[in-house]
């Protein structure tokens, strides 16, 4: 069995490349700034904070056996992330995240994580070959899953003995993969992560706030969320009650991330026993801070 984590991230490990200036862009605009290419996906974002909070998390995820997927293997373990349990394949590239940013906010993004897709239920071979756990001795631990992964593969983990036992804590990656997280509202699994835009997907309807957002996702069965809305009010949501408080307010200088950061924080704080408005709070701090770009990324 491999070292002890403290949590599984589960989905997206890639290479991002993102574009970023400093000016407003719209369709067609041509303009100076910074190009970046870093270890990215949602699950290696919310492992990158989880290590800062001195968490040791172990990643569950599909890398090519490619120059690339070497090179970042060699940066999963570099921030303190296990990476024996990662699915290498053979004839599979490693995946790849690009985006623009300008001073609006997100322009356009395409994540290509067709070698995760492809990979499927290879990446969860850990829970039940010994590395992480076994069928008699199945993992009971957090584990942080995102939308990257299939809906296919996502109901087979709301309903898998495997990870029955398991802190599940889940994001959709994009409200383009919002739909995805459906099998875990419908089951009442979990604790969901979702933007304003993502939780009226999943609801087939629209919000005007984090509240009634939050209100409607329990509504439909889910058994506990946290909704954000950008710069306005941040809602967690369980059937004991609605929790809302208001993130700090920073220059934004990127975005790509900070709903990872978000997340990852907030499950940090719960991990150290935080209560609920500490938990809540300490989140939005950290997300506002890497927004405001006053943390490096890596």
């Amino acid at each position: 069995m491999t070292a002890k984590p403290d949590i599984l991230c589960i989905g997206s490990v890639v290479w991002e490349v993102i574009g970023r200036s400093g000016s407003v862009m719209r369709q067609g605009s041509d303009v100076p700034g910074r190009i970046t290419r870093l270890p990215g996906g949602v699950a290696m974002n919310i492992a990158m904070t989880l290590a800062r909070f001195d968490l040791t998390p172990a990643l569950l995820t599909a890398i090519g056996r490619d120059p690339e997927g070497d090179e970042l293997i060699a940066a999963c373990t570099a921030r303190g992330m296990i990476t024996d349990t990662v699915y290498r394949s053979e004839d599979l590239p490693t995946d790849v995240y690009m985006a623009v940013e300008g001073a609006n906010g997100l322009i356009a993004a395409i994540a290509d994580a067709h070698s995760l897709e492809a990979a499927g239920a290879k990446i969860l071979a850990p829970l039940s070959n010994g590395r992480v756990a076994t069928p008699e001795a199945p993992f009971s631990g957090l584990a942080a899953l995102d939308g990257n992964l299939t809906l296919s593969l996502l109901t087979e983990i709301a309903q898998s003995p495997l990870l029955g036992q398991a802190d599940l804590r889940v994001a959709p990656a994009s409200p383009g993969k919002a739909e995805r997280l459906s099998p875990f509202v419908q089951s009442g699994r979990g604790t969901l992560y979702v933007n304003l835009e993502e939780a009226g997907l999943l609801c087939q309807t629209s919000f005007d706030n984090s509240q009634d957002a939050a209100a409607g996702l329990l509504k439909r069965g889910a058994a506990r969320v946290l909704v954000t809305d950008g710069g306005s009010d941040a809602t967690e949501g369980r059937p004991d009650g609605i929790l809302t408080q208001t993130p700090p307010q920073v220059l934004v200088t990127r975005v790509t991330g900070a709903g990872d950061t978000f997340m990852a924080a907030h499950i940090a704080a719960d991990a150290f026993g935080a209560r609920p408005e500490d938990a809540l709070r300490r989140a939005l701090s950290a997300a506002a801070t890497y927004v405001s770009g006053e943390t490096p990324y890596d």
